[in-house]
Formats: C-alpha cells, structure tokens, sequence
C-alpha cells in the first residue's frame, strides 16, 4: 500500500539528480511529459529510442538528448546500463519492451501503467525478473493531492468509509488509436487510475458485490458498473460508474471529523461535520508546471530510500488490480 509522503513529495525539486542517466522506450505524448519532468529535475543525460526519425523530431531542442529511430528491438542491445529505464510504448508492446530492456541488463525500468491489460503478460515479466527493479507507473498515486488526503485523514483517526467514480467520458476517448484490445478493456486501460487512488487509500477489496449493465460497441462487458465492498482494512465502499452518461472521475472518503474529495483528481477539497460548505484545501508541489505525479514517480525510482519510505506499485500488486477490474468490469480473462 502507498504510504503517506506528502512532505517528502513536495521537496523532490531538492534532490540532487542531475549525474543520473534515463532511457525512455518511445516517443508518444506521454513521453513529452517526462522529458519536461526530466529537465525539471535537472536530468540531462537522457536517451530516446522511437520507431521513425519523424517521431523523434519533437525532442532535437534538447541539446544533450541522444535521439534514436528504428526501434527499441534493434537498438536496445547497443545501449548501455542507464540509472532508470521508462517503458513507454503504446500498451500492447509495454511487457515486451519491457523484457527486452530486462534482456539488454536493464535492471530499474518503470513502465507505464497499466503495464498490460492482461495480467498474463505481467505474470511472464514477474516470473523472469532476478533482482531488476520493476515498477508500474500509476503516477496518480504520486499526486501531491492525494497524498495530502492521507495526511489529514491520519491527522483525523483514519477514513471510516470511501466512495469513488470511475465515468468515463467516452466523447473523448481517442478510438483508432490502439488495438481493439485496449478498448475492450478500457477499464483496466484507463479507469484502474482512480480504482487505484480508491484502494491505496482504503486497502485492497477483502469482500466485493459487483454489477454490470447495458454495453457499448467497444466494450461489451458493459457500460454500468455499480458495486460496494469492505476493504482488507475493514473499511466500507462503493462505487458507481455510468459510460452512457455524465460525471467524472473522483474518490471521497469520509473521517470521524470531515469528509474529503479528489474531485478533480489533482486538486482537494474538505467538508467539515455539521458544515455543507466545502472548501479547497491548499496543495504544494515541488513543480506545479509539470504533469502531476511523473517526476515525483522519477524520483522516487531513482532513490531506493525514497521508495522504501513511499512505495510504489510492483508487477504482483500491478496483477492484483488486473484481477480486481476483471472482477469489477465482468472481464473474462
């Protein structure tokens, strides 16, 4: 479980990085927000491997990036051990990228979440790792919002229950841009990053009661998602989705003295007991113009006492959420 660090988190713009060497696998949007991570954090010694010259283009005002095209199955083996490896392929080539990298003596890589939308593929990577250090990267769990959240609801005893919304806005979603696969399982693909906050917050489902209803073209297991449970912390939920209509992603739980919301994600709200009046709860961050959650992830791969401190997502609890949102979305395996 992801442990409260919010004041170490909000310092990360302090550490002393710059001598450490990154390899980013791909060149997709993502990849531009950790290179502005990157620069942040005073890293200059970075390579790029992307599929076509063209694709790669975007990074040449960097003057100390090594840009290269062709592949990272050509070009992997030419490149020597780096301080942190960052997986960031489309989803379908992330756990073989991954075991190429590992193959190549990679040995600290974290790779975008989800990692796979089979927990197949995360299970192949578990069973060959030796001593890498393999991390998935859900960088909402580095949130400084969220980990506010966990100070204050500590502060206040403990949270007493929790309720979240995973909606999606499906007007937006990007179709025709990855496999069918990805689609079909867009829950695992996408909604798994509040799943996730809900969980790190409360603790795994020891008991669940899922329902499913209606289904999109694209996704067939349904369109609904309605459910509650009781955590491994004795902690009550529940939860409730609907792709047909409005909403949007949140996470709520309630203490003995208030309740709090991530609703957005990224910003914190508070409601005192016996007040109807929420209010916005200030949050630090060590580099407000960056991505939420990427250079504090970089970070804390890049420091093992930063991790043993924070923690991060592993291949087996990553495979834990896989099956949890097969449980949740009706997913057959």
């Amino acid at each position: 479980m992801i442990r409260q660090s919010y004041s170490e988190l909000i310092k990360i713009n302090s550490l002393d990085l710059q001598n450490k060497s990154v390899l980013i696998i791909g060149s997709g949007t993502i990849v531009n927000e950790y290179v502005i991570a990157l620069v942040n954090l005073g890293i200059k010694d970075v390579t790029i491997i992307g599929n076509t010259e063209n694709s790669i283009q975007k990074f040449k005002h960097f003057p100390n990036f090594k840009l290269i095209y062709g592949g990272y199955e050509i070009n992997l083996p030419g490149i020597r051990k780096k301080d942190l490896t960052i997986i960031a392929t489309p989803i379908s080539s992330l756990t073989n990228a991954a075991k190429i990298a590992i193959e190549n003596q990679q040995s600290r890589i974290l790779i975008e979440k989800p990692g796979s939308v089979y927990k197949k593929d995360l299970k192949m990577l578990e069973s060959i790792i030796t001593n890498q250090k393999i991390r998935i990267g859900y960088n909402r769990l580095m949130y400084p919002s969220f980990h506010k959240l966990k100070s204050l609801a500590e502060n206040d005893g403990g949270i007493i229950s929790c309720k979240f919304d995973f909606t999606e806005w499906t007007h937006t979603i990007p179709f025709g841009r990855y496999k069918e696969e990805v689609y079909k399982r867009w829950g695992i693909s996408n909604s798994l990053h509040v799943i996730s906050m809900a969980f790190e917050l409360i603790g795994m489902p020891e008991k669940i009661s899922t329902y499913q209803n209606g289904k999109l073209e694209w996704h067939p297991s349904g369109s609904v998602f309605v459910g509650s449970g009781i955590s491994e912390n004795k902690i009550p939920f529940s939860y409730h989705a609907n792709w047909n209509g409005g909403g949007r992603w949140g996470v709520e739980v309630v203490t003995q003295e208030n309740i709090y919301r991530l609703i957005p994600l990224e910003k914190l709200y508070g409601l005192s007991k016996g007040s109807t009046e929420w209010k916005e709860i200030v949050v630090e961050s060590a580099f407000p113009k960056v991505k939420e959650g990427i250079a504090e992830e970089i970070a804390v791969m890049l420091d093992d006492d930063f991790e043993s401190k924070i923690g991060m997502i592993s291949l087996q609890k990553a495979i834990k959420y896989n099956e949890i949102a097969e449980v949740i979305f009706g997913y057959k395996d």
